[in-house]
């Protein structure tokens, strides 16, 4: 076997086997059954000044929250987190 064709078999195996890799843990490439989902949940009242995630009554749009732990401002994080953060609290549906 010549070294130009072993080369080529390596390198060959090599980007195949990265590939492989990539589809496994990404799940970017067809064929992935796979999904990521993570059940997240609107945490209120944890905020720093500007790191808010979204408009309230008060402003339109993300990063404006004025002061820290401002009530009406939230995050969102993953679910379950929320409730372990002391002054913190989650949108209730029943309360509106």
């Amino acid at each position: 076997m010549s070294r130009r064709l072993a080369n080529g078999l390596v390198l060959g195996g090599a980007v195949g086997v990265a590939l492989l890799a990539f589809q496994h843990y990404s799940h970017w490439l067809a064929g992935s059954a796979k999904t990521f989902v993570m059940d997240r949940e609107r945490c209120y009242g944890v905020v720093r000044a500007g790191r808010n995630d979204c408009g309230t009554a008060l402003h339109a749009c993300a990063g404006q929250a004025a002061a820290d732990a401002v009530e009406s401002e939230w995050l969102m994080l993953p679910a379950g987190n929320c409730e372990k953060i002391a002054g913190s609290r989650t949108w209730n549906k029943e309360e509106g």
